[in-house]
C-alpha cells in the first residue's frame, strides 16, 4: 500500500506561479510514473504532466512551456512548477504514482486562478 500526500495548492493571480508536492509513503520500495491530473468544474479529469523513473516526462498540449514536472527518488516526492498560470488552469489537482502494476491518488489540492 502506498499514500500520496499533496501540498502546495492555493489561491494565485493570473501570470503568477505555484509549486505542487506530491509524496508518497508506506510499503513502497519502486515507484513508476508518478504525475497529476486536475479537474475543472464541469469536466472531467484530465492528464496535467507525468514523468517516469527515469525522468521521461509527457505534458498536455495547454501547459506545455508553462509546467514542469520532476521528482526527486530518494524523497519519493514529485513537484509540478506551474508558470504563468491562467484562469483555465483552476481546478482540482490530483497526484498519483504508479506503483508495482497499481495506481495510488492523493486527496487532491484545490489550485484557484483569479484574475
Amino acid at each position: 500500500q502506498a499514500q500520496l500526500e499533496e501540498s502546495g495548492g492555493g489561491l494565485v493571480e493570473a501570470g503568477g506561479s505555484l509549486t505542487l508536492s506530491c509524496t508518497a509513503s508506506g510499503n513502497v520500495f519502486a515507484i513508476n510514473d508518478m504525475g497529476w491530473y486536475r479537474q475543472a468544474p464541469g469536466k472531467e479529469r484530465e492528464l496535467v504532466a507525468q514523468i517516469g523513473s527515469s525522468g521521461t516526462t509527457n505534458y498536455a498540449d495547454s501547459v506545455k512551456g508553462r509546467f514542469t514536472i520532476s521528482r526527486d527518488n530518494t524523497k519519493k516526492t514529485a513537484y509540478l512548477e506551474m508558470n504563468s498560470l491562467k484562469l483555465e488552469d483552476t481546478g482540482v489537482y490530483y497526484c498519483y504514482a504508479r506503483v508495482y502494476g497499481m495506481d495510488y491518488w492523493g486527496q487532491g489540492t484545490l489550485v484557484t486562478v483569479s484574475s
